[in-house]
């Protein structure tokens, strides 16, 4: 996410850090730099002026001459005018409502809208323990409506069924009135979408959002649209009363044109970002967590609420327990760490959250890419319950039949066995007195300078402990 402004901003602030002092000649060059990054991130042109305007006052103002390092000073402000241009702080969705509170979904035809209902709709039950219903307004599409039945079903909401006959409104109201009947805390709208704004289309949601009145209008666009997704979104706040932005399909945006533009454009603020396709994938938008990450200062508060929320406690208990009983870390015990690593979206999601995580060179990223976890996966899978409890008996005739079983090549099963017997005295380290500190010395030398040694302990001894070391080194 934001791949390039976070390597173009990165690298032209590392330039100041440096400076003893910052006057007015040297941060020119600075800020030239700066809005050539804005720029090719495709933010939005009323954005970036106001940007450099405001950094360039308070750089040159008397705290930062007075600082002790204004570089550092300097990589604050571009932190600070970042945060402010996204909108401070998060927003969260305002449901203090008489029950059923009416969410309205709104956004162009392919933004990801039926999507972001579903992944809404699951957030809401999860995180909020509220009662939802969803239902889809969608009549001209037939295939809409049994896309969000499916979804429905997948994250164990209710659906409200409607058709292709019915009218909008009658398809809300009468979903309100089941809502109110069985007592759902929220009712989540999903809206026709179109290619473009035409007039047709907003008529219709203007009278649909004027008959049920809505708690929240949320306005879905597609992040990887740039500065036109800031665009659109006026568009539609000028016909509709819109109280925030779900920007989707954030994960492929490495530009980051939306985020930054929507806020000061529409004066909407982002409440959601759709961070994959999963139903998942859907987070709340801080704006001071995005800035840090645009900077490669990583967002560590995301992450440790990614581990604290989706780590299997009960396992990472078992495994304490085993270790503290003497008993040995064996290869069922790696899979199960492999499993909860990509339920986080794998170790590439999870580093994009550490800082210093955008200086590690290319060929170190490409030994911790995703498709490895999967190969190691299959090489587990292919072995008996024996082998994955006793690794040692594995030789020749068994790492031929593994291989073939895993439709891997010997080699790789060799170099499991060998990162296994790493992580198992890692482990085993843990187990004794001491043993945390002794592991995350012991990982620290198997990362680079500035790498994920820091991640071992995350979720503790069973909690995916351990596994940033086991690619630092071949």
């Amino acid at each position: 996410m934001f791949q390039n402004l976070s390597d173009r901003l990165s690298q032209t602030l590392k330039n100041v850090t440096g400076r003893g002092r910052l006057t007015e000649d040297n941060i020119k060059e600075t800020l030239r730099e700066v809005r050539m990054a804005l720029l090719e991130a495709d933010v939005a042109l009323p954005v970036i002026k106001d940007f450099i305007n405001n950094v360039k006052t308070a750089a040159l103002g008397s705290e930062v001459s007075k600082s002790l390092n204004p570089g550092q000073a300097f990589v604050k402000i571009v932190n600070d005018e970042l945060v402010k241009a996204m909108g401070e702080a998060n927003e969260v969705l305002n449901l203090a409502a008489q029950k059923p509170a009416v969410v309205l979904m709104a956004g162009l035809q392919g933004a990801g809208k039926t999507t972001s209902v579903a992944k809404l709709s699951k957030y809401l039950v999860e995180r909020e323990k509220k009662k939802v219903l969803v239902v889809s307004a969608d009549v001209y599409r037939p295939a809409a409506i049994k896309q969000l039945e499916t979804l429905a079903e997948e994250v164990g909401v209710e659906f409200f069924p409607s058709s292709v006959e019915q009218k909008p409104i009658d398809i809300v109201n009468a979903a309100i009135e089941h809502a109110k009947i069985q007592f759902f805390d929220v009712l989540l709208v999903d809206t026709a979408g179109r290619l473009h704004v035409d007039e047709s289309m907003m008529d219709e949601i203007k009278q649909l959002h004027a008959a049920i009145t809505p708690v929240e209008t949320l306005f879905v666009v597609d992040a990887m649209t740039g500065q036109d997704a800031a665009n659109t979104a006026k568009a539609f706040h000028e016909a509709l009363p819109l109280t925030g932005v779900i920007l989707t399909k954030a994960d492929g945006d490495a530009r980051g044109g939306a985020a930054l533009s929507i806020r000061q454009i529409t004066g909407k603020p982002i409440k959601f970002i759709g961070m994959g396709e999963k139903v998942d994938a859907l987070e709340p938008f801080h704006p001071d967590r995005i800035a840090s990450r645009i900077l490669g200062m990583g967002d560590v508060l995301s992450l440790i609420e990614e581990v604290e929320r989706k780590v299997d406690k009960t396992k990472a208990e078992q495994m304490a327990k085993k270790l503290q009983k003497g008993k040995g870390f064996d290869l069922e015990d790696f899979r199960d760490q492999l499993v909860q690593m990509k339920s986080m979206g794998g170790m590439m999601s999870m580093m994009d959250k550490l800082p210093g995580m955008s200086n590690l060179p290319d060929n170190m990223k490409d030994k911790v890419n995703d498709k490895q976890f999967n190969q190691l996966e299959a090489i587990i899978n292919s072995m008996t319950p024996g082998e994955r409890q006793r690794p040692d008996i594995i030789k020749g005739a068994r790492k031929r039949r593994i291989a073939a079983g895993s439709g891997t090549q010997i080699q790789d099963v060799n170099r499991l066995l060998k990162q296994f017997t790493q992580m198992q005295k890692m482990m085993k380290k843990m187990s004794g007195k001491g043993g945390m500190m002794k592991m995350m010395k012991g990982m620290k030398g198997m990362m680079p300078p500035g790498g994920a040694g820091g991640m071992g302990g995350a979720g503790g001894p069973g909690g995916l402990g351990g596994l940033g070391g086991m690619f630092g080194k071949k």
